[in-house]
Parts: C-alpha cells; sequence; structure tokens
C-alpha cells in the first residue's frame, strides 16, 4: 500500500507519482481541503439531509486524511491505472475506489480552479483567459495520448489505433506557457488515430495576436493568426 508517510522524504519518487513536488503539493492540500469542506459540509449527509451521527464514527478508512486523500486522487489522474491496480496499490476494492474517484476527482477540480491554474476549455476564451494572467505570450502547442482500453467494436478499434503509439489511445492538444510552463489550454478529447493539426483545426483557438507559438512538424500547415510562428525543419538526412 502507498502512503503519503512513506513517500513524502523521496523527492523522485513524490514527483514520479503525483507529478508534484512536495511544495506544489501542500499548496495544492490547503486548497483540496478547502474545497472538499465546501462540497461536503460536516454539518450534512452525502445525500443534502441534516446529519443526525456525529463525524468519524466507525472503522477507520484507507483514506483517512487528507494527505492520503489527495495523494489518492493525483497518482490516479498522473498515471490513470485500471480502478483495481489502483484500489491495491491504497488497499481498497474495485467497488470502493470508483467510490473514491466519483467521490474527489470533482474536489480536486475545485481546488484547482480556485487556485487558478486550470486550463481553459473553451476555444474562443484562450486569448481572454491569457491576458489575464498577465504573463509573456510564448506558447508551445503539442499533442498528446493516453492509452485506453481497446473497443470491442472493429470501427472504434481503428478509429482509436495509434500508428504512432502502436496501441488504442484517446487523444487531446495542449497549449503550454514556454516561460512558466503553466498548461493554458486543454481541447477536447479525439481517437487516437486523429491528427494534431485537424484537432487543433477543429479547435478553432482564439491566441492573443501578439502571442509566438511552437510547434512540431505534427502542425505542419497550421497558422493561426498570432505575431510569430516557430517549427522545426526535418533534416535532409530524415527524409533521405
Amino acid at each position: 500500500m502507498v502512503t503519503y508517510s512513506q513517500i513524502k522524504g523521496d523527492r523522485k519518487k513524490f514527483l514520479a507519482l503525483t507529478g508534484l513536488t512536495h511544495t506544489e503539493f501542500k499548496q495544492l492540500l490547503r486548497a483540496f481541503r478547502r474545497a472538499y469542506e465546501r462540497m461536503y459540509p460536516t454539518t450534512k449527509t452525502l445525500a443534502g439531509m441534516p446529519r443526525q451521527r456525529q463525524v468519524g464514527g466507525g472503522r477507520t478508512g484507507a483514506l483517512h486524511d487528507w494527505e492520503q486523500k489527495l495523494l489518492f486522487v493525483l497518482v490516479y489522474v498522473k498515471a490513470y491505472p485500471l480502478q483495481v491496480l489502483h484500489g491495491v496499490t491504497f488497499d481498497l476494492s474495485q467497488s470502493q475506489t470508483n467510490y473514491w474517484l466519483h467521490h474527489l476527482l470533482p474536489v480536486l477540480k475545485r481546488a484547482l480552479d480556485d487556485l487558478g491554474v486550470l486550463p481553459e476549455r473553451d476555444p474562443r476564451q484562450f486569448a481572454r483567459s491569457e491576458r489575464r494572467k498577465h504573463e509573456p505570450p510564448e506558447f508551445i502547442i503539442d499533442g498528446t495520448e493516453r492509452r485506453r482500453q481497446r473497443p470491442k467494436n472493429k470501427e472504434k478499434q481503428a478509429l482509436h489505433y495509434s500508428g504512432k503509439k502502436k496501441a488504442h489511445s484517446d487523444k487531446n492538444v495542449v497549449i503550454v506557457n514556454a516561460k512558466t510552463k503553466r498548461v493554458g489550454y486543454l481541447s477536447g478529447t479525439y481517437p487516437g488515430k486523429t491528427h494534431d493539426k485537424k484537432i487543433a483545426d477543429s479547435e478553432q483557438i482564439v491566441y492573443p495576436h501578439e502571442a509566438s507559438l511552437d510547434q512540431d512538424t505534427g502542425f505542419q500547415g497550421y497558422a493561426p493568426p498570432v505575431r510569430e510562428i516557430r517549427q522545426p525543419k526535418k533534416s535532409r538526412a530524415s527524409r533521405s
């Protein structure tokens, strides 16, 4: 079983499992606790009814403290394992894992939103939201893929098969601020076969006009109205 107390002193392992440094984790933990208490006040049951019994009754669960709750949901978001595997990692059954994920993922989303680090999801609002950050408008756009279970339907199999990853996957396009490393935009989810440029074209993202954009050859031909677009050229050796 993975516990917060076991890994908090191991910087590399902590970063690998959560995607955060310990300092960032502590900052998020404060927002996570506030968001949890707003969503699930101790004076009410989960059904929203006034609580009749005192909080804390019964046996102590595997996710009894705030650090363990946040660690549980961050490891899931970072690694995206099967629920059975995630449950084994945290000493929970599959049904308990499913319950806690549905219970905690909305809390994490609200906490990130409260901290102002949740990526913009509306492509038409990207330019406006970035100007409010008062950061240099220097961006990197790239496609990301995550593996998914192989669909049973043959048409869906072909649609989600990624030749690049040699596996079935889902794909998103992200835009990151090159200076602060903050993810500013997250696209909708597309089948793994979809080309990066096609996703970017479909999203119709509105950029700040003064922005510069770094992109790889997967976005060849993608030319939004920005100040500068930088794209590496393939060497003659790779083309021959």
